[in-house]
């Protein structure tokens, strides 16, 4: 039987009963808000997924001002229904403990332990409460998410402080990849457990670059100065990330855009996939020594980077998404370029196919490669090009659609080899739908229109609004709580790295250590911007961690 938003929402309070606050469906019926007493917490989140509900993410935010308590929200995506679940429950400033859900959903396990980090929250049961966005060296008891601390506070650093990986299996021994490596094109710290040859698990210990952008924008900025700092999360997901934010602003505020802006920005994101996946099939290919493969793709994919400055001004999609719309329009001859340039890459990237797809070095290197089961990444929430390769049918294009994808034929490649020749595939196969959709988008768009509303009404305080967009890596969830002064209360951004990158240890499992580069590849990782690094005084061997600031007074004094 399928499930509605209705019949959900009946079958909670069914069941759940006075532990049920309150419930509202909104938004068109796409959004299932459920305010419960946090003793349930865990029970309700495991009957949601029991129902068919994704995990997505967790959202943790300071309400003390408020009502005087910690506010913790679980995310679900009901795919074939086409609607979220929203859990929202709370606890008192003075005990500001729940229950983890991370037993049952392992994906969450990251979204709890950030908000023991940033928030002072605490999660009884959680299997591995370490330390995980703060700095090592950042002092106890200072949570920077809070509202009463402020945006720019640099604490003074705690000393003799590491951090303190888990133990190795059995009889390994611990091989160190990172924070600076040659296959890791940015920090992140990798501690492998080999065996031999063979890997038996991995540690991780990320966010060494962290740069607080949530905390910025609900102290700093307005509503609509945030998607130009949204589209500089990630280095390729430019559009990606603003329209996510913009249509959760949108939604919350009962904005309703244009057709031809909405049939733009659909554009502006295809054009990105291309980008993205042609960038990621050289670096692929350059991973496990195949440079030919790295040389071509970069070379079709030039031609995208071109078409964006052309269309935006940028080689990278910046600047053309905002809340209303987008900022410019496609003039007829942009558009006709535009289907001249995909119809090159095309043939391009058929050539490119062919030659990957008969070559047995690739096939040794990627076939049987870092592998996981169906099961287990749907168990553990993975996202994207990953997820399709493993045989998980999702893809937010179809299953939540924005933007003009509701009117776009478009196919979802998913196969079944369940490694990261999988990825490959499933890469390849999506610039191809990518095209598709350009060409029908350019063909259907309306010729008249505005292509901005102008936004400048204020929005009503204490509105939860969620958003999604399929980017290149996986799905892109903005999850935002209105407030006061034209800005948000809370913005929660969470990227398909965050949960692909928590799948990594089990792709890891087994396989030999050469193969470590390529299967952390495979989910194409993009990890923070470096911010702080460590100088090693040569003749001494003494290291030392130093910041933005203080590296710059040593350019300056050469």
């Amino acid at each position: 039987m399928q499930v509605t938003v209705e019949s959900l929402k009946n079958a909670l309070i069914e069941k759940f009963g006075k532990n049920i606050e309150k419930t509202e469906i909104l938004y068109d019926g796409t959004q299932l808000f459920i305010d419960i007493k946090r003793e349930i917490v865990r029970d309700i989140s495991n009957d949601i997924i029991a129902k068919g509900g994704r995990y997505l993410v967790s959202i943790g935010n300071d309400e003390r001002a408020k009502n005087g308590t910690f506010l913790l929200v679980h995310t679900f995506a009901f795919d074939k229904e086409h609607f979220k679940a929203i859990v929202r429950t709370s606890a008192p400033a003075d005990n500001p403990v729940f229950l983890s859900i991370t037993p049952d959903i392992p994906n969450a396990g990251w979204s709890e332990r950030e908000y023991m980090d940033l928030l002072g929250m605490k999660f009884t049961g959680h299997p591995k409460p370490k330390r995980l966005i703060l700095a090592d060296d950042w002092p106890e008891g200072i949570h920077p998410l809070r509202k009463d601390v402020p945006y720019n506070l640099v604490p003074p650093a705690a000393e003799d402080v590491a951090y303190q990986f888990d133990e190795c299996p059995g009889n390994c021994s611990m091989v160190p990849v990172g924070p600076f490596h040659p296959s890791l094109h940015e920090p992140a710290n990798f501690a492998v457990y080999v065996d031999g040859e063979t890997i038996k698990g991995c540690d991780y210990r990320g966010f060494m670059t962290h740069r607080g952008i949530e905390k910025l924008c609900t102290t700093q900025v307005s509503y609509n100065e945030v998607p130009f700092i949204a589209e500089r999360i990630c280095g390729i997901c430019g559009s990606v990330h603003a329209t996510s934010y913009s249509q959760a602003v949108e939604t919350a505020a009962g904005i309703k855009i244009s057709r031809r802006a909405e049939y733009i920005r659909t554009i502006m994101l295809e054009i990105e996939r291309l980008h993205s996946h042609l960038l990621w099939l050289g670096v692929a290919g350059h991973l496990i020594g195949f440079d030919t493969i790295f040389m071509q793709a970069w070379r079709v994919r030039e031609q995208i980077m071109w078409l964006g400055e052309k269309i935006t001004g940028n080689r990278k999609t910046y600047g053309m998404i905002v809340i209303g719309g987008v900022r410019r329009d496609l003039t007829p001859e942009m558009c006709d370029e535009l289907l001249a340039v995909v119809s090159n890459i095309e043939k391009e990237t058929m050539v490119i196919h062919k030659a990957v797809a008969g070559d047995t070095a690739i096939h040794k290197r990627t076939r049987g490669v870092g592998a996981i089961t169906k099961e287990d990444t749907i168990k553990w929430s993975l996202v994207g090009p990953v997820a399709r390769a493993r045989g998980v049918d999702i893809d937010v294009r179809r299953d939540h659609p924005y933007a003009a994808y509701d009117e776009m034929q478009f196919d979802v490649p998913v196969v079944t080899t369940m490694d990261v020749w999988g990825t490959v595939l499933v890469r390849i196969l999506e610039i191809y739908e990518a095209i598709k959709i350009i060409r029908q988008a350019v063909e259907k768009m309306p010729n008249d229109g505005p292509i901005l509303y102008e936004f400048n009404e204020p929005i009503a305080p204490n509105k939860h609004a969620i958003s999604q967009v399929e980017a290149p890596r996986g799905e892109v969830v903005h999850y935002l709580i209105t407030g006061e002064e034209n800005r948000a209360d809370r913005w929660r951004v969470r990227a398909p790295t965050y949960p692909n990158l928590q799948g990594v240890p089990m792709m890891l499992l087994n396989n030999q250590f050469a193969d470590f580069p390529i299967i952390l590849g495979s989910i194409d990782p993009c990890f923070s911007c470096t911010d702080r690094v460590e100088v090693v005084d040569i003749k001494s061997g003494k290291a030392a961690v130093i910041n933005a600031g203080e590296l710059e007074m040593i350019s300056r004094k050469k």
